[in-house]
């Protein structure tokens, strides 16, 4: 399927068997290419011919032979870490299944990036081409599936909208709760970007919070927050580790939140929506990309609020709907 008007192409195919669709913005020398059936992931998001996120395979072939985290990921249902091999909700206790297909523990053994990174359960619901905008839509209807329902047990519905407008990728996610009792949200998103006009140890990041959540050398949040310290922006040399949540994030008159890359003249900028309240950069001096990630909640946001230590968790009531965006703007390309 192909529809063009104006500036703007948005296009279904098939490249080495594997089902993608490709957004383009010809105006602003754009391409945006998501892989539906392979965790519906944004895998390059091209300006002027240099993508911006992360993808170290060859082709879309090779990674889907050895499929792995890449461009933009969905984390859900709970992004980064639990402490423990099972979660509140609710008040009540839910034992995570480690036999079930898609679940995974980071190297403390905790589980890690919920069970959906990689999902082939995504559908095609939507493509368009306006003379504004080209877009396509995407559905998990979580709900079917007993395997995801035995490790979070809450009927859902998760729709993502790529949405390509003016050099700016948009990603738009609604959760719909088909559950009886109100869900809690913990998702977040894993984008690693890169710039190309500057050695990696002069890339800088400014971060757009006041505030800076403490964690344990185990990458779990203490519960203490303090004053941003790190300069704006700061210079992501090689002795740079960076694995830490930010809050209390600084806003526009719209309600956005601006974390962004630097390079000397190239520029990617991370707005966060109102509904995304926590910031995550994770960047080291050996890595070639730096992780900027819109969270929901802090990690292990479910535990923590369990147990008094968080009041910010965010909940859909039974019918009700979250919805949310954070957008990518590249400049200086």
């Amino acid at each position: 399927m192909l529809l063009t008007a104006g500036n703007y192409t948005a296009a279904g195919m098939t490249i080495d068997g594997v089902e993608i669709v490709r957004l383009t913005d010809e105006a602003h020398g754009m391409q945006v290419s998501i892989a539906i059936r392979l965790g519906n992931i944004a895998y390059e998001v091209s300006v002027k011919g240099n993508n911006i996120v992360n993808f170290p395979s060859s082709s879309v072939g090779e990674w889907a032979k050895k499929p792995r985290m890449v461009g933009i990921p969905l984390l859900a249902p709970w992004a980064n870490r639990i402490d423990r091999g099972h979660f509140f909700a609710n008040g009540r206790k839910y034992i995570l299944n480690d036999e079930l297909a898609g679940f995974h523990r980071d190297r403390n053994n905790y589980p890690i990036h919920g069970i959906l990174m990689l999902s082939d359960k995504w559908e095609l619901v939507g493509l368009s081409a306006g003379e504004d905008s080209a877009s396509v839509t995407s559905r998990l209807e979580y709900w079917k599936y007993p395997e995801m329902m035995a490790q979070f047990p809450f009927a859902h519905t998760i729709e993502i909208t790529h949405r390509l407008k003016d050099g700016v990728l948009e990603v738009e996610t609604a959760l719909l709760n088909h559950a009886a009792e109100r869900m809690p949200v913990a998702i977040g998103f894993h984008p690693n970007f890169r710039v190309y006009d500057a050695p990696r140890p002069e890339w800088q990041i400014a971060i757009g919070a006041r505030k800076h959540a403490m964690r344990t050398d185990e990458i779990l949040p203490t519960g203490e927050v303090k004053p941003l310290a790190l300069p704006v922006p700061y210079t992501l040399d090689k002795d740079v580790f960076l694995d830490d949540a930010f809050v209390d994030l600084i806003r526009d008159s719209q309600g956005r939140a601006t974390f962004s890359l630097l390079g000397k003249q190239q520029k990617v900028s991370v707005h966060f929506g109102p509904k995304y309240p926590v910031g995550l950069v994770y960047a080291t001096g050996r890595s070639s990309s730096v992780a900027i990630e819109p969270m929901a909640a802090l990690t292990n946001a479910f535990n923590f609020e369990h147990e008094g230590g968080y009041s910010e968790l965010q909940w859909v009531e039974p019918g009700g709907e979250w919805r949310e965006s954070f957008w990518i703007a590249p400049s200086g390309f």
